[in-house]
């Protein structure tokens, strides 16, 4: 019997969890060759390539950028300027899912590999589901869910790494695009005051969109230009705040873990349905 020939991926995107599986996957699993992609889409916080490197470094292996020759501003004049939305997320099917699955075909399923792609979806989130695949060849793996991996663990995990968290976790709870729609309305400020430029990059598209006819704003409800109005931004903080306050009040620490009693956007919010291949 011939030799089954086989591939190891894991997509990274610059957030916590899947860079955590990485470096879980390279400590634990060293017999696996593992191939680790990042899919560009031109529009990524300066932060994200900067842990990206950092993460090259630790590890000792290189990340491949499957550069889609087309970004996030060529498609969007083949949308006719209509913004993405929670509704239609055509930037993560262009962006990313379209790009890795081109990459895969390509290079792996096309010439007889079977591939097993590594995804970071943690055991405490049951609510969340992972890529589905269409091809038998191409098999889905949930190391961290299979293993019992929590949130805790990967702050654990890249805590001892040395690298923590990505930078931008101070003021953000997502990896991808500055101007990702599932951000938080403290988070668009956090942007505003930490990245001006590409705030007024995001605005400017937003406001091309409209005059075109796009029935949505980059953030529910409101347009940038609204929500960066001095009294709005004030409104957001005090809610914010509020909602920091009650958490803090609420939150046990176990001093056994105590990475436990952090509180993140997620904590403050609730969790809601996002793009996992550019969350991760």
């Amino acid at each position: 019997m011939p030799e089954e020939k086989v591939k190891h991926v894991l997509g990274l995107s610059g957030g916590k969890d899947s860079s955590a599986l990485a470096i879980y996957m390279s400590q634990n699993h060293p017999e696996l060759d593992i191939e680790y992609f990042f899919t560009d889409t031109g529009e990524e916080l300066e932060e994200v390539y900067s842990y990206l490197a950092m993460l090259e470094g630790f590890m000792g292996k290189q990340i491949k950028n499957l550069d889609p020759n087309r970004d996030f501003k060529f498609w969007l004049t083949q949308y006719k300027n209509f913004l993405p939305s929670a509704q239609t997320r055509w930037c993560t099917r262009m962006l990313k899912l379209k790009p890795f699955e081109a990459w895969v075909k390509k290079e792996f399923l096309d010439k007889g590999y079977t591939v097993y792609s590594y995804v970071a979806i943690r055991a405490d989130e049951e609510y969340r589901e992972g890529y589905t695949s269409k091809n038998d060849k191409l098999i889905i793996k949930l190391p961290f869910r299979d293993d019992g991996v929590d949130k805790p663990t990967v702050m654990e995990i890249l805590e001892n790494s040395g690298l923590g968290l990505p930078a931008y976790y101070e003021w953000r709870s997502r990896s991808g695009c500055t101007f990702c729609f599932f951000q938080r309305k403290i988070e668009w400020v956090g942007l505003m005051e930490r990245h001006p430029e590409a705030f007024e990059s995001a605005k400017a598209l937003e406001k091309d969109a409209l005059e075109h006819g796009s029935p949505f704003t980059w953030s529910e409800g409101e347009s940038l230009d609204e929500l960066s109005k001095p009294e709005r931004i004030a409104e957001i903080k005090a809610d914010h705040q509020k909602r920091l306050d009650r958490a803090m009040a609420k939150k046990i620490i176990d001093p056994l873990r105590p990475d436990s009693g952090l509180i993140d956007i997620d904590d403050l919010y609730g969790q809601q349905k996002m793009c996992l291949a550019c969350h991760k």
